[in-house]
């Protein structure tokens, strides 16, 4: 990279709170997570260069635009502060932390506030299937359908059932996994949740199916919450550093990144990958790129990942994509125990979005969030030991954005 890029850390809400029953404002989301923020990282406003906010869809959730207007109302300073909101369906954070990295990289910037926020509990189930039906070609894969990303990550698992053979056992492993490491994180919706493997196996009243082969316990949550992480220039990091009294070695850098988008609708991007091993191919291109700019060879040279996981089929496919098996063979990186906390190459430590949480513009702020935490030793019980390198992967849409940052240290 031309330039280093550092993390200084961040807040996030508690994913299991009811914003809309406790009768707040989104606006008090942003609020909260700055105020936050700034006795976790000792960030002083008056050094906060601008901010930006990634969103999907506050104006059909909370009839509320314009975003970036509420951080100026954070604090006397920020009157005049530039701000800018980012959407790009699920990957609105990914996109606002890579153009905070862009503005850092071309001098613009020295500190930049990247903040994700969604609320998404103010309407019933139904309105809101149909909300996020606006990711997709809403016209072409959501008017009139009911859950319409169900059936849209549902047709990914189709496809690799087709492909290559898919084992409902598999999937059912992956959302155990996930809420299992959600219980050791205090900020995760599914903490306090049951849920097992024959839970996950099952079938029926406590586990409906909501489309083909996803049921209840494949989904990711509806979220509300908000996250916040301070990206920083070099010069401004090791001045930060010295005022910390830590060294600016300790401090989690952007490794490399991946920013790809591809064709809207899912039946295309099925048709363009029928040649490719990967069902996915600008996915992993994206995947591909970052692991490049970062110089790993490999993602065994990874300590972490945390994935997009809004539904098990999507991390099935980031298991593969990332390169952990063959394509087609993420199955054996399950039954070995590979993703497990503890396992080789932990994926989604944190619960990711199945146990963590979902609140769709946040995501991809809140994922690195939690590699600043992997990478600094900060992650509470979920915590993977000497992690030095993390990457995330923030889906937009059926994978048509797909953002992927590398975090940590070079050695």
């Amino acid at each position: 990279m031309n330039s280093n890029v550092f993390l200084l850390g961040g807040f996030q809400t508690d994913f299991a709170r009811n914003w809309a029953r406790e009768k707040k404002h989104i606006s008090a989301m942003i609020r909260e997570t700055y105020e936050g923020s700034l006795e976790c990282t000792k960030i002083r406003p008056a050094d906060i260069s601008a901010a930006f906010v990634g969103n999907f869809a506050a104006e059909l959730y909370c009839m509320q635009g314009h975003l970036g207007a509420f951080f100026v109302e954070l604090d006397p300073a920020f009157k005049g502060l530039p701000t800018c909101r980012y959407e790009a369906a699920c990957a609105s954070g990914g996109v606002a932390a890579l153009s905070a990295m862009a503005h850092i990289q071309a001098g613009l910037y020295d500190c930049v506030a990247v903040v994700g926020v969604e609320q998404m509990k103010t309407v019933d189930s139904a309105r809101g299937g149909d909300f996020l039906g606006t990711a997709a070609w809403y016209e072409r894969e959501s008017k009139g359908v009911e859950f319409p990303f169900p059936k849209l990550f549902g047709k990914l698992g189709d496809e690799y059932d087709k492909r290559y053979g898919l084992k409902a056992e598999h999937l059912a492993r992956i959302a155990e996994i996930n809420y299992a490491n959600a219980r050791r994180n205090p900020n995760a919706q599914t903490r306090d949740w049951y849920m097992s493997y024959d839970h996950a196996c099952g079938t029926g009243q406590y586990n409906p199916a909501i489309s083909g082969r996803i049921k209840v316990t494949d989904c990711s949550q509806v979220t509300d919450g908000a996250a916040i992480i301070y990206m920083a220039s070099e010069k401004y990091a090791a001045d930060y550093a010295h005022r910390c009294g830590i060294s600016l070695d300790a401090l989690p850098r952007v490794l490399g990144w991946g920013n790809t988008t591809a064709p809207i609708e899912f039946a295309v991007k099925v048709e363009d990958s029928k040649n490719d091993p990967y069902v996915l191919p600008w996915t992993r291109k994206a995947i591909t790129d970052a692991m490049q700019r970062a110089g790993l060879d490999s993602c065994w040279q990874l300590s972490a990942i945390e994935t997009h996981d809004c539904f098990t089929t999507s991390e099935y496919m980031a298991i593969d994509h990332f390169g952990l098996t063959e394509p087609g063979k993420s199955w054996q990186a399950v039954e070995q125990g590979i993703i497990a906390l503890g396992g080789r190459l932990p994926i989604n430590p944190s619960g990711g979005l199945i146990g963590c949480g979902h609140p769709v513009g946040a995501t991809g702020v809140r994922q690195l969030l939690d590699a600043y935490k992997q990478t600094t030793g900060s992650a509470w019980d979920y915590q993977v030991p000497n992690a030095r390198r993390v990457a995330t992967l923030n889906l937009g849409g059926s994978a048509t954005t797909n953002v992927v940052f590398i975090i940590g240290f070079n050695s």
